[in-house]
């Protein structure tokens, strides 16, 4: 595996390959890979001829500078474990590699920045939009992959890409869950064996949303999970919302092309999200 930390070096490298014809997928993290990551990787690896992986915690998508301090950094860790997925590029760049001093960026993303994750995270996407903006101009991908569990991310990327005419594929990938349900996140690490007990409820309420999906009403569905959560020890709801999966509006019937539960919570001091597409 090559590591670059360096944008020209790195898309000098990368033109040489688009020279010899080699497709190049990319899978952008924020480290502390966990089997969800690498289920990405692996899913890049039948699409792609080269993957290129980055890590790099982005400062302007953490409206809480303690939660951003707090975000863990086990970049040796991380990089033996992209070495055992035979990637085979890494990108691991400085702060100031990625920005310029007193750089701005803002882009119209519309409704989709001002509900659940934008609404409660005033200005995330922003900062999602500006650093994955800089890394598809670096990186040139033919195809990227991104995670379901952050299904707003994706659609505000697909948002993204069409409005500014982006040449790349996105691909959602399914969650990667832990035998018990539990969501894979990095975040899970600041969970206590108890907390993450408690955590249980989310991936329990959408899969109880799931079950029930063909014999009770949506607002039957949404209001079972916001009682069933709100009961739920040690867990501190912000939202349980069922919507349209392709615009992120409150589904009103059930027959829209596809709808999606969405959940997020705080679980002790550890925020956790999590979704299910019911249909």
């Amino acid at each position: 595996m090559k590591i670059f930390t360096s944008k020209s070096a790195l898309s000098k490298f990368l033109n040489e390959l688009r020279e010899q014809k080699k497709s190049i997928g990319f899978v952008p993290t924020m480290g502390a890979l966990h089997e969800g990551h690498l289920s990405l990787i692996d899913i890049a690896r039948r699409q792609s001829d080269v993957i290129v992986c980055s890590i790099f915690v982005n400062p302007t998508q953490f409206n809480d500078p303690a939660d951003l301090e707090k975000y863990p950094r086990p970049v040796d860790a991380d990089i033996e474990k992209l070495r055992g997925a035979d990637v085979d590029i890494l990108f691991l760049p400085s702060v100031e590699e990625m920005y310029e001093p007193g750089e701005s960026w803002h882009l119209d993303l519309g409704y989709l920045e001002n509900v659940l994750e934008g609404k409660i995270r005033p200005g995330h996407y922003q900062g999602v939009t500006q650093v994955v903006k800089k890394f598809f101009d670096i990186v040139k991908p033919d195809v990227a992959f991104f995670g379901q569990k952050d299904f707003q991310q994706v659609l505000i990327l697909r948002s993204m890409v069409k409005m500014l005419n982006i040449p790349v594929k996105l691909v959602m990938c399914p969650i990667k869950r832990e035998e018990d349900g539990l969501a894979l996140s990095s975040r899970n690490i600041h969970l206590s064996s108890s907390e993450r007990h408690n955590a249980l409820a989310l991936s329990a309420s959408l899969n109880s949303a799931k079950d029930h999906f063909s014999v009770k009403s949506l607002d039957e569905l949404k209001s079972d999970a916001i009682a069933f959560l709100s009961a739920s020890e040690g867990v501190e709801l912000d939202y349980f919302e069922i919507y349209d999966a392709e615009t992120l509006q409150p589904a009103t019937s059930k027959d829209v092309g596809s709808i999606v539960a969405l959940v997020a919570a705080k679980v002790g001091e550890t925020r956790l999200i999590d979704n299910i597409l019911l249909k």
